[in-house]
């Protein structure tokens, strides 16, 4: 019974909440106004939802943040939000980037704000950054906005009130690709410039070889979706696309200190991904440490409120300040 029941959970029905979908098309054949009323209430739901995730680590001081824009484009300006302890000193710098596979996502939706509080509050300054999604744009795009972002930060130093020599890059989800591609990339390059004041990464339940969003195992319609779109190909027909833009196709003995943080029962990006990514840092002799939530799904940081969330939440501090101070 046991092993039909985590079969269901894990199905596509389940996975992506085809129930809701089906209900709906029932709702509307019956009644249409009942089913407008429950598609009305299911946005209600899930935006509810969306804005009251956050890490369940509460901070007592009420940071505001100072917002930049660090680009300018013909059809938007991109900007990135800086949380600062206090304006005493120059602080160590979180370059935190935001999920949504990379076609949804901003710098300040609460659960990110809540990330940016909690590290602020451990004297860390902390620099959200936008970006372009991948509906229109390229994964190229993408990592230009990145780049250019970082370049900000480190050229504006002494305005922002932070140490361009202590910088540690995270990410969740594809925000995590985005910073474990830049950091292996660029290490297994040699560019030192791109590198310059950087001491490591944290990735939470990132995919480290695109490839395994596609694996049989993984249900997720969304990320199968968003990772087409962003690449404008499919795995099957431009495998090497998905190669070059994969993070461990770039580790090397360069590579910088590294966190991976991932839930077992993940359906969005396979917990295997961040396996094999640990797998390969082992292999290279690179400093790692992979911390594992045993019934964390996707967005675990913030949907889970449990000692073993709490434990990987602070363990991510305690990483991020072994390398900075």
């Amino acid at each position: 019974m046991g092993k039909i029941r985590d079969r269901i959970r894990k199905s596509y029905f389940i996975v992506n909440k085809l129930y809701y979908l089906i209900l709906f098309l029932f709702l509307t054949i019956t009644d249409f106004s009942l089913g407008f009323y429950y598609f009305l209430l299911s946005l209600i739901i899930f935006g509810y939802k969306t804005l009251r995730s956050k890490i369940p680590i509460e901070v007592d001081k009420d940071f505001k943040p100072e917002t930049f824009v660090y680009k300018e484009l013909k059809d938007r300006n991109l900007k990135l939000d800086l949380w600062l302890p206090s304006n005493k000193k120059k602080y160590p710098v979180v370059f935190f980037c935001h999920g949504g596979g990379w076609i949804s996502g901003f710098r300040n939706q609460p659960n990110n704000v809540s990330w940016c509080k909690y590290l602020a509050s451990k004297n860390l300054a902390v620099v959200s950054i936008d970006y372009r999604y991948g509906y229109k744009n390229t994964m190229e795009d993408i990592l230009s906005d990145y780049s250019d972002a970082l370049e900000f930060v480190k050229k504006n130093h002494e305005a922002l009130s932070i140490d361009k020599d202590r910088i540690v890059l995270m990410g969740l989800s594809a925000g995590g690709h985005l910073s474990l591609l830049y950091s292996t990339y660029y290490t297994k390059t040699g560019n030192s410039e791109k590198m310059e004041g950087i001491k490591g990464v944290v990735a939470y339940y990132a995919p480290s070889d695109l490839r395994d969003i596609f694996i049989a195992d993984n249900k997720s319609i969304f990320s199968r979706f968003a990772t087409r779109k962003t690449l404008k190909a499919d795995p099957e027909e431009k495998e090497d696309i998905y190669r070059y833009y994969s993070p461990i196709t770039y580790v090397s003995k360069n590579m910088i200190p590294c966190l991976l943080v991932h839930g077992r029962e993940d359906q969005v990006v396979p917990f295997n991904s961040s396996i094999k990514f640990a797998e390969k840092l082992k292999e290279y002799n690179i400093k790692y440490r992979f911390l594992v939530h045993k019934k964390g799904e996707h967005s675990f940081d913030t949907r889970r409120k449990d000692l073993s969330t709490v434990n990987i939440l602070e363990g991510t501090l305690r990483f991020i300040k072994s390398l900075v101070e």
